[in-house]
């Protein structure tokens, strides 16, 4: 297919989903709730001992130019569990389009004795590498002449948010991008400016067997508000069985259900997958989207021997 039909799919896409493509810059994960530095950078640390995840996700798969990204996070605790760092590298291309964002997270840590739980507050900085080469188009004669030259920019940004867990329940609140640099993108490209997005979300733990904790019910939401665009919710049901497996579901308010497993192979590997069903007009053109997530968990020695660990599944 001609690099110009990129573009079409790219208006339909707009046309399909309002706000779609504006909305595309705050990166929609499915497998959040176990990797909650994609969207909060107070969740550093939370794992306690190192804990590194990569993750890949392909959008509307056999839809041309569609969303691929894959994306990189670590983080751990440090100073006796008072401090988490982490960091988060994403590649996120739609099109002739990339955008490539490089993250550093730190995050402090105050223990809830009487709770058992832990309060975080965390801020992130790092920055936004712009790129897009509009020349190989093919691009008619006489069409907009936007599409006709080179994008290369480089823009910092940072964030903050709050995150709060115990063995019952977990809550957080985010705003992992706050520089819009508005002025950064002009001439028909507005749409491609970094939206001003906020989290708030939260869930509790429902042991069905409070003896034994062999089996654990998870409901949670999330809601997404991003300048410009309608107020996005996820509700999302999980069950883990003996710390080792964890099914669920979730439904994203006008967008599409999903699908996810996730498994322990061993104390230090987890592997995850998930699928979206699209619900929009997308369906027609699209086949859903596959995302996989591999987490890799390891103490580090004279770092976290004296800490306990959270499981897999905890929040």
């Amino acid at each position: 297919m001609k690099r110009f039909h990129i573009i079409a799919t790219l208006v339909l896409i707009a046309m399909l989903a309002p706000g779609m493509s504006l909305a595309q810059h705050s990166i929609v994960y499915s497998q959040y709730i176990f990797n909650g530095l994609l969207i909060n950078p107070a969740y550093a640390g939370s794992h306690v001992q190192l804990s590194a995840s990569l993750t890949y996700r392909n959008q509307w798969v056999n839809f041309s130019g569609a969303p691929v990204t894959g994306t990189l996070g670590a983080h751990t605790s440090l100073y006796q569990g008072k401090v988490g760092v982490g960091l988060l590298a994403t590649v996120d291309k739609i099109g002739s389009y990339s955008n490539t964002g490089i993250f550093a997270n730190y995050a402090y840590i105050i223990k809830d004795p009487i709770r058992k739980g832990y309060f975080s507050m965390g801020v992130s900085g790092g920055f936004n590498s712009y790129n897009a080469d509009f020349s190989d188009l093919n691009l008619r004669a006489g069409q907009d002449i936007t599409f006709a030259g080179f994008m290369n920019e480089f823009k910092p940004n940072f964030g903050g948010g709050l995150f709060y867990y115990n063995p019952k329940m977990f809550a957080g609140l985010s705003v992992p991008t706050i520089l819009t640099h508005s002025e950064l993108f002009s001439g028909g490209l507005e749409q491609l400016r970094t939206p001003r997005f906020y989290y708030l979300y939260g869930g509790v733990k429902l042991p069905l067997d409070p003896r034994t904790q062999r089996v654990i019910l998870t409901p949670s939401l999330l809601f997404r508000f991003q300048d410009g665009t309608p107020l996005s919710m996820d509700y999302n049901l999980s069950v883990a069985f003996e710390e080792l497996i964890s099914l669920g579901t979730s439904y994203r308010m006008g967008d599409g259900a999903i699908s996810y497993i996730n498994f322990k192979l061993s104390e230090k590997f987890y592997v995850g997958y998930s699928y979206d069903w699209t619900v929009s007009d997308i369906r027609l053109y699209s086949r859903g989207t596959h995302e996989i997530m591999i987490n890799y968990r390891t103490r580090l020695r004279n770092v976290h021997r004296d800490l306990d660990c959270p499981v897999f599944f905890s929040h």
